[in-house]
């Protein structure tokens, strides 16, 4: 089971990230093409977990040239289900990125037969139409830290 390197959407790219992008970011390096807001504590907590050639892991949601934010998952698929996480800087908010990187990566999951799920806090809104939007209708409940556990049934 493999994913491409790099997918496109119609406004976006989603490369994996490389040990060069890596090295960057534990170096504090900031490159011309990150937001000024960018990496988010957020995307650096990903990036920890961050597996050479790890088709499932971190990807960064480029826009024209500009570094948003990031998108993958916690790893490989487990028994035929893998977590997926995101998310943007704030003035990305609200322009359907996030929506359109999940519903992409999704594209390339599907075929491979693998269930996704997310979690969020239950009172982040924004979170909670992109996972409706992209399909996330099955509730699991919380996880131990009190987010709600949504899942995406297999089309």
């Amino acid at each position: 089971m493999s994913l491409p390197a790099m997918i496109t959407t119609e406004r976006l790219r989603l490369p994996l990230v490389d040990a060069a992008f890596v090295a960057d970011l534990r170096a504090g390096v900031r490159r011309p093409e990150f937001h000024p807001d960018f990496p988010r504590q957020d995307d650096l907590d990903g990036f920890g977990m961050w597996r050479e050639g790890d088709p499932w892991g971190s990807r960064v949601i480029v826009r024209g040239t500009t570094a948003l934010g990031t998108i993958g998952f916690f790893g490989p698929p487990v028994e035929g289900e893998v977590e997926v996480g995101y998310g943007l800087v704030t003035e990305a908010w609200g322009w359907g990125f996030a929506t359109e990187a999940l519903r992409g990566l999704l594209e390339h999951v599907d075929p491979l037969g693998v269930q996704v799920r997310a979690s969020t806090e239950p009172e982040n809104a924004r979170s909670l139409r992109v996972l409706a939007k992209a399909g996330f209708t099955q509730l699991r409940g919380s996880n131990e830290e009190g987010h709600l556990v949504l899942a995406r049934p297999l089309p």
